[in-house]
């Protein structure tokens, strides 16, 4: 695979690391298949038997590959969040370009709801989605405001909505997303209270939800954009 402008030349150990994912992504080692032996991986890849070991120790810390001892090494069976842990400390040290992690969480919003849509059965989900804004209203109508139950209500909220597809994948990976954006999703709320703007936060809460109940598959990406206006400044 090509490298990146810009890119370091692999080590030996990325080099074993690379060759075992992309045999699982080829499909030549299976969930639940034995891995070649360290003298043969280090024969294979061109690479002493310590970089094959510190390899395998990393395919096992990320939970893609189990050993056992006594027995070899496999690949591993079941998903495990370890997988996706890489995935989420590289969010957190690339967001310090603000505007392009939003701009994914817009992505993966609107290909969501578009991909939820085409399913008539998403309807379901509408009296929930009316639940938790009639919450989050009950709660920004507090003394003060009730800053941490509108969150917990805005983000449950928005998974329902990823939950929908039933795909779970897509479910963890949002999830993932969701854990990064949480502490500038409270900074965004308390601005929406600051302004005394909570009833156009409502609304535009209301709005994705009736755009649901609609089937309004055109005017996804407009609902979506307008629920960022001031996540987008935090």
């Amino acid at each position: 695979m090509a490298r990146r402008k810009g890119e370091s030349k692999p080590s030996a150990v990325d080099k074993v690391a690379n060759g075992i994912i992309q045999s699982i992504i080829e499909e030549t080692l299976h969930p639940g298949d034995q891995i070649p032996t360290e003298p043969e991986l280090a024969e294979a890849y061109h690479v002493g038997r310590n970089s094959v070991r510190e390899a395998i120790k990393q395919l096992q810390a990320f939970g893609i590959l189990n050993i056992r001892r006594a027995d070899g090494t496999y690949v591993a069976e079941g998903s495990s969040q370890r997988m996706l842990n890489p995935l989420l400390y590289s969010l957190i040290l690339q967001k310090r370009d603000w505007q392009d992690f939003v701009q994914l969480r817009e992505v993966i919003e609107i290909g969501v709801l578009h991909e939820a849509m085409t399913d008539g059965k998403i309807r379901e989900i509408v009296p929930a989605l009316n639940g938790y804004i009639l919450g989050m209203q009950e709660a920004a109508g507090e003394t003060p405001p009730n800053v941490d139950r509108i969150l917990e209500l805005d983000l449950a909220f928005h998974l329902a909505i990823t939950d929908a597809i039933h795909n779970p994948q897509v479910s963890t990976v949002y999830e993932y997303i969701t854990r990064i954006s949480v502490p500038s999703r409270r900074t965004s709320i308390e601005k929406w209270i600051a302004h005394q703007n909570m009833d156009l936060f409502l609304n535009l809460h209301r709005q994705i939800a009736e755009t649901i109940e609609a089937g309004n598959t055109s005017s996804i990406e407009q609902v979506v954009r307008a629920h960022y206006v001031y996540w987008r400044r935090t």
